[in-house]
């Protein structure tokens, strides 16, 4: 059984129990969060897919982890202008564990 779901922008596909690093989420660690933004279900033979969300359909996950990404080297320059300008950036990030899909069978 796997979901298709969708969270700060992006989609993932998720079986329960897999762990995943998603956009900053509120929340501490210890957490229990509910993704109710869930594109489609796959419930062993049968697929249900939303339009565009699956009714009745949700992923229950844990918050693992608050964390920040790995630093990120902004440099920008202009050839012969003696222009030059670094920065970095890290990203924040919620790392998620899967622990149920629950989703109505028709």
């Amino acid at each position: 059984m796997y979901a298709v779901i969708k969270t700060g922008g992006k989609q993932y596909r998720v079986a329960q129990g897999d762990k995943l690093r998603v956009a900053k989420l509120e929340g501490n660690v210890g957490d229990s969060v509910t993704l109710s933004e869930v594109l489609l279900v796959s419930l062993g033979e049968s697929i249900k897919i939303g339009k565009p969300l699956v009714s009745g359909a949700k992923v229950e996950a844990k918050i693992v982890a608050q964390d920040r990404g790995e630093k990120i080297i902004v440099f920008k320059f202009r050839r012969r202008k003696n222009y030059r300008r670094k920065s970095g950036h890290r990203q924040d990030f919620t790392g998620l564990e899967v622990t149920d899909i629950k989703a109505t069978q028709d």
